[in-house]
């Protein structure tokens, strides 16, 4: 029983990043197989407008805006801001040429990993977790065995907890990043 969240629900999480990343490069490839690399060049573009899109979400949470379901919204955030990052992905492709362009990546990549582990590892977390006190409590365990029992549970959801402080200042640094990046590339482009 201890530890289960570590099999259950961190190491999912964890393979699903490694999906993505997975995903991104296989696409570079076949992009590059397919001698159209340029195309990865403007995914960039639709990358960008989708993760701002999953955006409605937050600004719904915050009360900014007052359309659209919060429940209907956040399975659209997830959705869009993981196919926005896959774009994205598959934009910076494996070319290690502009530094600033690859710290938005990482900003990006670091604010995915927070965002799933709000949708992976949090809420399924608690419903575990509780389910497995609550089969506990049916087997007659008192408080002190149930807490000894959950103790590497309980210390590993405290854990997952402490993602929501630091959620929206890695989306602050990603935007601030991202939009420097696409400044940069206004600036510099050829546009002849």
């Amino acid at each position: 029983m201890q530890a289960r969240l570590l099999s259950r629900e961190v190491l999912p999480f964890f393979l699903s990043l490694l999906a993505l990343g997975a995903l991104a490069l296989l696409c570079d490839a076949a992009l590059h197989l397919l001698n159209a690399v340029w195309i990865g060049r403007w995914l960039g573009i639709p990358g960008t407008l989708l993760i701002l899109a999953s955006l409605a979400y937050s600004l719904r949470k915050r009360k900014v805006i007052r359309w659209g379901q919060p429940a209907k919204l956040l399975r659209w955030h997830e959705f869009m801001a993981w196919a926005g990052s896959l774009l994205v992905l598959v934009h910076a492709g494996i070319h290690f040429n502009a530094i600033l362009a690859w710290l938005a990546v990482w900003a990006m990549l670091i604010n995915v990993a927070s965002g799933l582990s709000g949708k992976y590892l949090l809420e399924r977390a608690r419903r575990r977790l509780e389910a497995a006190r609550q089969q506990m409590r049916v087997e007659g365990l008192n408080a002190e065995q149930l807490a000894e029992r959950s103790y590497w549970d309980s210390l590993t959801f405290d854990a997952v907890k402490q993602w929501r402080a630091v959620h929206f200042p890695i989306t602050l640094a990603f935007a601030v990043l991202a939009l420097a990046h696409i400044v940069a590339v206004f600036l510099f482009w050829g546009w002849k």
